[in-house]
């Protein structure tokens, strides 16, 4: 890393320490192409995820576990295949888990690259992520820091690749993330 593109976490108006997930201001949802001419979305409802913000720009580490039986396409029969064995298999790989190795950026465009694993099966993934800010909540008096992220993933580099004739292979990933600075 050059001296050009090192960073610290000043290019943030974040404070050091253990942000927390605001849940209820947060999502993580996926695009998929079906037949490749429509395209399915969905979200997962049950996830957690957790921002370390350290003195410098590579002490920071975001960290995150998704409930794969939370998947929601708003059709539930849909959902239950998807669920179950020929597919994401929910009974023997319940979780999506993700850790950054490395975070770069400045000023609203972010690059988070980290590793995710899905079941026994790890690959590298990198996110292009918008920092929206921070703003004081008029409901908890905390501060709050807003992130978009978006990604993509192949199926079969993690072994689902059941239905590629009906299910395309790329997966779009989006975060919609709010964090609450530590107290």
């Amino acid at each position: 890393m050059t001296a050009e593109t090192m960073t610290t976490t000043t290019a943030l108006p974040l404070a050091a320490g253990h942000w927390t997930l605001d849940p209820f201001h947060s999502a993580v949802g996926f695009t998929i192409r079906h037949l490749g001419i429509s395209k399915v979305r969905g979200q997962f409802g049950r996830f957690e995820a957790d921002l370390t913000v350290g003195d410098t720009l590579e002490g920071c580490v975001v960290t995150a576990t998704v409930a794969l039986d939370s998947i929601d396409t708003g059709n539930a029969d849909r959902d239950a295949h998807v669920s179950g064995p020929d597919m994401l298999d929910v009974a023997n790989r319940p979780v999506m888990a993700f850790r950054s190795i490395r975070i770069d950026g400045d000023g609203d465009d972010w690059t988070m690259e980290g590793n995710l694993t899905i079941g026994e099966v790890t690959r590298p993934v990198t996110f292009d992520v918008e920092f929206g800010g921070v703003e004081d909540s008029v409901v908890d008096g905390r501060r709050h820091a807003g992130f978009e992220g978006k990604g993509e993933i192949r199926r079969s580099d993690f072994g689902l690749g059941f239905a590629m004739a009906i299910l395309g292979d790329s997966v779009k990933i989006q975060l919609d993330m709010q964090f609450v600075e530590p107290e």
